[in-house]
C-alpha cells in the first residue's frame, strides 16, 4: 500500500493554474477521507489553502484529480461533468482480449451502497442509470491485454463494470471478476488524460497523466 505521509505532492502535480489544480493520483490513496489521510488532505497541505475537489476516482485506481483554487472555478467545471463536456480518456489492463477489437458499450447502472459496487440493472428499475463508453484495443503482452476508454457518461465504478460485464475483467480488481488481487491492492486502471474549457478564459486545456512506473504498465506501453 501507498505510506502516504511521503507522497510528494509536486512530483504528482501535472497541472496549475490560479483557478485549479491536477495532480496523478496513485493507486491506493482515495480520494477524500473522513480520517484525513486522503489526496485531498494532502493537496491541501500542498496548496496551503482549502482545495475545492471537482470530481473522483476510485481509491485502486491511478491518474488524474482535479481540485478547485475557489469555489467559481470549481463550480464551473463540474458543470462541465455534469453536462457531460468533459473528454476523459482511460487505460485498462484486462485478463481476456476482446472478441471485438474496438465497440461502444451501454448499460443501466444501480449502485449497491452495501456492497459499494455497481450492477448492471434493467432500464425499468428507477434506481438505473444509463452509462455509455467506447473502447479500443491496444496492444498485448504474453498474458494481458491494454485496453483505451473514453467515457461518454461518469457512473459510480463504471468503468470496472461495464467492461467486466462484456467479459473483460481489469487485472487485479477482484470485486468485479478478476480471478486474483494484485500485491498492493490496485487494479490496473488509469485515467490518463482530460479535456475542458478552462473556467475562465474558456480555452481548451487537455491534460495527461502518465501511468504508473510499474513492469506489466511500462510492457504494454512501449
Amino acid at each position: 500500500m501507498i505510506d502516504f505521509p511521503h507522497i510528494n505532492m509536486g512530483e504528482i502535480l501535472c497541472y496549475k493554474t490560479n483557478q485549479f489544480l491536477a495532480f496523478n493520483k496513485p493507486n491506493g490513496i482515495p480520494v477524500q477521507s473522513k480520517e484525513g489521510r486522503s489526496l485531498h488532505h494532502f493537496a491541501n497541505a500542498y496548496a496551503k489553502r482549502p482545495l475545492h475537489l471537482i470530481h473522483r476516482i476510485d481509491q485502486p485506481v491511478s491518474g488524474l484529480v482535479l481540485f478547485g483554487r475557489n469555489a467559481k472555478a470549481a463550480a464551473s467545471i463540474s458543470e462541465q461533468f455534469s453536462l457531460g463536456q468533459v473528454q476523459r480518456k482511460y487505460f485498462a489492463v484486462v485478463a481476456d482480449k476482446p472478441d471485438v477489437p474496438e465497440g461502444s458499450l451501454h448499460h443501466f447502472l444501480v449502485h449497491n451502497k452495501k456492497v459499494n459496487k455497481s450492477i448492471v440493472a434493467d432500464t425499468s428499475d428507477p434506481e438505473a442509470k444509463e452509462c455509455r463508453l467506447d473502447y479500443r484495443f491496444l496492444r498485448s503482452s504474453e498474458s494481458y491485454h491494454l485496453i483505451e476508454i473514453s467515457l461518454e457518461t461518469g457512473r459510480h465504478h463504471q468503468v470496472r463494470a461495464q467492461l467486466a460485464e462484456a467479459g473483460m475483467f481489469i487485472k487485479g480488481d477482484v470485486k468485479y471478476g478478476a480471478r486474483r488481487a494484485n500485491k498492493d491492492r490496485s487494479i490496473h486502471l488509469h485515467a490518463a488524460e482530460m479535456q475542458f474549457r478552462h473556467p475562465v478564459s474558456g480555452e481548451v486545456i487537455k491534460l495527461v497523466a502518465p501511468c504508473p512506473d510499474e513492469v506489466l504498465w511500462k510492457a504494454l506501453l512501449e
